[in-house]
């Protein structure tokens, strides 16, 4: 008999994410787009462009089913580590390819569970210039639906890493068509991973590009220079 696969842990977030969801509209003008993108049911990738550190609260409280966020390691240090391992967050190690992070990520969408990936990698422009694999390994693995997510707000221009946004400012969250790519059995060769990560980058930066026209807004630029060390997700 096979086993079901083993997914991340979902009860506490299920509990807790109306009223994060509930808190964040109080403080700030959130407006959310596009919730029809994400699939229903089964595995879905969702990939966002990352301009500000509340970029993964916002797209985790706002997204309309349970989603475990691909977070930076330190993030599980202090009084926040208890409550990301019960929401089902997923912890990467940034200093290296964290094969067990990505295998984690694998398992949840075989259970079918919704994963983020901010495959930027770090808080910057959010312009979706450059990208890590690590989301276009997941696709090929998984063959799930790849859902772009443009945010606008999270930070303002010339604002340092850890800025947040003035209450009452307006946050935008817009999801797009899901981008879809045909899963790939073992070997999923370096080419084959590098050109599914230039599909994902130019799906997401289009995205980005046209919900800045769409809604008449521009993205924040680059972190000042002495605090992209400590931009992660």
């Amino acid at each position: 008999m096979s086993r079901a696969p083993h997914g991340m842990p979902e009860a506490v977030h299920r509990l807790l994410k109306p009223f994060f969801a509930a808190y964040m509209r109080r403080r700030w003008d959130v407006r959310v787009v596009g919730v029809e993108h994400v699939p229903r049911q089964g595995p879905a990738i969702v990939v966002s462009n990352h301009i500000g550190w509340l970029d993964g609260p916002l797209v985790t409280a706002m997204l309309p089913r349970i989603a475990h966020t691909m977070t930076k390691s330190e993030a599980f240090e202090g009084r926040t580590r208890h409550l990301l391992r019960a929401a089902g967050q997923i912890r990467v190690r940034r200093e290296e390819v964290d094969v067990g992070a990505l295998r984690r990520a694998a398992a949840a969408l075989e259970a079918g569970q919704v994963v983020v990936v901010f495959p930027e990698g770090i808080r910057g422009a959010g312009d979706v210039a450059t990208t890590k694999a690590g989301a276009a390994w997941l696709a090929l693995v998984s063959g799930a639906p790849i859902v772009p997510v443009a945010v606008f707000g999270t930070r303002d221009r010339g604002a340092g890493v850890d800025a947040r946004p003035a209450p009452g400012a307006r946050l935008d969250l817009v999801l797009g068509k899901p981008l879809r790519l045909v899963a790939r059995p073992w070997p999923r060769d370096a080419r084959t991973v590098a050109d599914a990560d230039r599909r994902i980058r130019e799906h997401l930066a289009t995205h980005v590009a046209r919900t800045a026209d769409d809604l008449g807004r521009t993205l924040p630029g680059p972190l000042p220079v002495e605090e992209n060390a400590d931009a992660g997700v």
